[in-house]
């Protein structure tokens, strides 16, 4: 089969595989139709990192993908071939303290689509996956569609994490990018009351204010701290950031009220960050981490297909397999407009 495979740090090169074959009872083997290109994709493209997972050269990477089935294993009950299909792509043991306490998302021994010393990824025609990462889809919902489920139900998590019914808050998204533009959907349809949105590209707080955003700023040409502040003088209930970045978590603790609730969605390219601990102390906020998305996926997809949480518009790019490196660039450079460039890798 074809796969396209990262062959260096902004290198990309498309190659002859072998085929991926059903090993376990409960695999499913899937030909790929849509990948959409993620900020941890790009990490991995341009950094050959994310904190300790390195990749080694040549790897394939991808994990936002949708497709439809191609063969399945003697145990498998839940999809045919022929079926449409969302792919989930972490998978967990089920066995270890993780798995046991509900938290999948962090399990000890967790497989994961495209990420280094886990599992290749769906930049390929074909990918074997187990049972229970394939969700079916409507037959009116596109494939372009359920492959934007993956990165909303990071989304969708994410308010999860908040930990406190999103209805009637209050909330701040620092990074206007597809999660943060996500984050946003997933807090519109849980009835956010306001939501400040912030990002350093003017065309993306133009789509935000489309969006349903309340308020957005630049904080390159605004003091964003201060024009919230006085919209909201006693602070955010909550605040997403959503962009990996220092000035982003500094401008989180000022805009939370005390006993507010900083998520940090976003991946930093950094390996520490740092708090103003005075402020946060004394403001008592919650820091809360996301670990991708932990069960999300099936409420991420009903929300799409519904209608209630519309995200199409995300899609502003549409390239096939073998320009892949073009669309890596285009996002790795915020170019031409960019929010999500997805990969036509296969027939719809």
């Amino acid at each position: 089969m074809k796969a396209m495979m990262l062959t260096g740090i902004r290198s990309m090169a498309m190659r002859q595989v072998p085929d991926p074959e059903i090993r376990r009872p409960t695999d499913v083997l899937v030909r790929v139709c849509r990948v959409g290109v993620c900020g941890s994709d790009i990490h991995y493209y341009t950094q050959g990192r994310i904190g300790a997972q390195v990749v080694q050269f040549p790897f394939i990477v991808g994990h936002e993908c949708a497709g439809t089935v191609a063969a399945v294993g003697s145990a498998v009950t839940q999809v045919k071939p022929g079926d449409r299909i969302f792919i989930e792509p972490a998978s967990s043991c089920g066995e270890c303290d993780q798995c046991r306490a509900g938290r999948t998302n962090t399990c000890r021994r967790v497989g994961f689509l495209g990420a280094p010393g886990q599992g290749s990824g769906a930049l390929a025609e074909l990918v074997v996956v187990p049972e229970e990462s394939c969700l079916p889809i409507r037959d009116t919902t596109s494939l372009e569609r359920a492959a934007l489920a993956e990165p909303f139900s990071i989304a969708v998590y994410a308010v999860r994490l908040y930990g406190k019914p999103i209805a009637g808050a209050t909330i701040g998204i620092l990074g206007s990018g597809p999660i943060g533009l996500s984050v946003l959907a997933a807090a519109r349809a849980g009835g956010a009351e306001r939501a400040y949105v912030t990002d350093r590209i003017d065309g993306r707080l133009l789509v935000a204010r489309d969006a349903g955003a309340g308020w957005t700023g630049n904080p390159d040409t605004t003091d964003v701290v201060a024009e919230i502040a006085a919209l909201e003088p006693l602070g955010l209930d909550v605040v997403f950031e959503c962009c990996g970045q220092q000035q982003a978590i500094d401008q989180a603790v000022e805009l939370l009220k005390p006993g507010g609730v900083l998520v940090l969605v976003g991946v930093p390219e950094v390996d520490r960050i740092s708090l103003d601990i005075d402020l946060a102390r004394r403001k008592e906020i919650v820091l809360q981490n996301v670990r991708r998305q932990n069960g999300a996926g099936h409420e991420a997809l009903e929300l799409l297909e519904s209608g209630k949480a519309p995200l199409d518009f995300l899609i502003t790019h549409r390239l096939p397999l073998e320009r892949c490196a073009e669309a890596f660039d285009l996002v790795a450079g915020y170019k031409d407009g960019v929010l999500k460039a997805m990969i036509e890798v296969g027939g719809a």
